[in-house]
């Protein structure tokens, strides 16, 4: 994959997507934050949406000392109902929501590919249900908002996570018949925490938002990343 960065020599970092609305799911941590974060220096209005109103309030706290507009909203996107209140409540603060980065990236809490029912009915509802539920409701009420999903990413192992980013690019590689602006991005790995090192998915997901790529829809990239740095234990000097 050709990295799309080139942007930055087009316009300031600031200026990428001035003016933009763009909600973000998961906002809170992870690649929900990196991403935030990066959308925010490059201009837009950022919707921090989770479960966790403290961290949220945290996180908007923090795009906005460093010169960003973001607000909190807790809402949990597995319910349709929830997104759909949660997208009222932007618009009526806004007037617009320009487009969505959705984070359908939960994994399995263990490396058993043997779930239980409620396990895997927990991870479906989180990746995909969420997916297709947020893509209806952009083409029933905001068919112009583009959406990017992160999905399971590649490192994620079991039998489990074979459907569900089976189902996600069907979603993705067949919205265009519905005239939706939907691409996927695969992270190589699960966030790091640190935005150094998660910083070609948020990189990738802030081109696929600029209005100059308006015309990419059904794309899955896949994000090759660094490992983790793995902690050096310092031995004791003899003294």
């Amino acid at each position: 994959m050709t990295r799309p960065l080139g942007l930055r020599a087009i316009l300031p970092a600031a200026q990428l997507l001035d003016g933009q609305v763009i909600a973000v799911t998961g906002a809170d941590q992870g690649y929900g934050r990196a991403v935030s974060g990066a959308l925010a220096q490059a201009g837009a209005s950022i919707v921090l949406i989770g479960g966790n109103s403290e961290t949220l309030a945290s996180a908007a706290s923090t795009l906005e000392h460093a010169g960003g507009t973001a607000i909190p909203i807790k809402a949990n996107v597995d319910v349709p109902l929830d997104w759909l209140s949660a997208q009222n409540r932007i618009l009526d603060i806004f007037g617009s929501l320009h487009g969505i980065v959705h984070l359908a990236d939960k994994r399995a809490h263990s490396n058993f590919t043997m779930l239980t029912e409620g396990e895997w009915m927990d991870l479906f509802n989180c990746n995909v249900k969420s997916s297709v539920a947020i893509a209806q409701i952009v083409r029933r009420r905001l068919p112009g908002t583009w959406l990017t999903i992160i999905g399971p990413h590649l490192d994620d192992t079991g039998l489990q996570v074979h459907p569900q980013r089976g189902a996600i690019r069907g979603l993705v590689e067949n919205a265009y018949t519905e005239d939706l602006r939907i691409n996927m991005i695969l992270p190589g790995r699960a966030s790091a925490g640190e935005e150094a090192l998660d910083r070609p998915v948020s990189e990738s997901v802030m081109a696929l938002a600029t209005p100059a790529l308006s015309h990419l829809r059904g794309n899955i990239i896949d994000v090759p990343l660094a490992p983790i740095p793995k902690l050096r234990v310092t031995e004791p000097q003899p003294f």
